[in-house]
């Protein structure tokens, strides 16, 4: 929690804020899952209209992307009460979106301690889109899925010791973790080959890919054109958007709010908004007048020299 947080809500209300429950999480993820299939049987569907089947690849893509929220919950142990529930499901929703949990639990970790701080935040070490072209290309997703194959490979067979958010400790644990990953798409990829139905392609990575531009849409907006500083009023942005976006996102667009207090549960984050909302230097009325800001000006997202 950033030392200016401490007094944004009162110590009973965060206490009661804090409450772990199972029930929220269940729900959601049992309505993220029943999403991923339907929307996918619909895509797959080849009796129904062309204009159904892409609308369906549309969503089962968002779906199968935006898994990468309740991977985030999860990796902070907050969805549920239980921690090895916490681990499979975060271990699951990496899977399906493309993000290995042992791994990224200890990334995120590092990204919380050290928010939007130049040198130190592994997630300003990803391109900044400071042209309208690397604006669009980040959106794409591209440089998500190059430096996704990048960052495997070095999980897999690399130098992991110079990265300071994995201990010499923890290493054998992310390659057994990632590999394990890596044995299931395997696996699936096999079982496509030997019934020739390209279910990799078809149900898990065109419509991934299709979805991941949404994704990058929805975190772009988190940080960027923030404080380049330790301030966690004013490095992070919280963004008022429609429902579905928030449950599917589950509430990661209170995004200020979860940086201020990583504990508060994500269904607890929309009651925290009323405390802090007050003091915050980013709250955005919607996605669209945040890129529309950020579109403006593209050179100042840039990294401080």
């Amino acid at each position: 929690m950033a030392p200016q947080s401490s007094s944004l809500i009162e110590r009973q209300a965060l206490a009661e804020l804090n409450g772990l429950r199972d029930g929220p999480a269940v729900v959601r993820l049992a309505v993220h899952l029943l999403t991923i299939v339907l929307t996918g049987l619909v895509w797959r569907q080849s009796g129904l209209p062309l204009i159904w089947r892409a609308a369906g690849l549309v969503l089962n893509g968002i779906a199968l992307a935006t898994c990468f929220a309740p991977l985030h919950e999860c990796c902070h142990r907050t969805a549920f009460r239980n921690r090895s529930v916490n681990d499979s499901v975060a271990w699951l929703a990496g899977l399906l979106s493309f993000y290995n949990a042992t791994f990224y639990r200890r990334y995120h970790q590092w990204h919380h301690r050290f928010t939007h701080q130049p040198g130190r935040d592994p997630e300003l070490e990803d391109p900044v889109p400071t042209t309208l072209g690397g604006y669009l290309l980040e959106l794409s997703g591209w440089n998500w899925w190059s430096g996704k194959l990048r960052g495997y490979g070095r999980l897999l067979w690399g130098d992991l010791s110079a990265l300071p958010y994995l201990s010499p400790e923890v290493i054998p644990e992310v390659r057994r973790s990632v590999r394990l990953q890596f044995l299931v798409y395997g696996v699936v990829l096999a079982l496509s080959c030997i019934h020739a139905n390209g279910f990799l392609f078809w149900s898990w990575l065109l419509p991934l890919a299709v979805g991941q531009p949404f994704l990058r849409f929805v975190l772009l907006a988190e940080h960027s054109g923030c404080s380049f500083s330790s301030d966690g009023l004013a490095n992070t942005r919280t963004t008022l958007t429609a429902a579905p976006v928030r449950w599917l996102m589950w509430n990661m667009p209170f995004h200020a709010e979860h940086h201020l207090y990583p504990s508060i549960p994500f269904h607890a984050l929309p009651a925290a908004h009323h405390w802090v909302a007050p003091q915050l230097r980013h709250l955005a009325p919607g996605y669209l007048a945040v890129h529309r800001k950020l579109l403006r000006d593209l050179p100042a997202l840039a990294l401080p020299a």
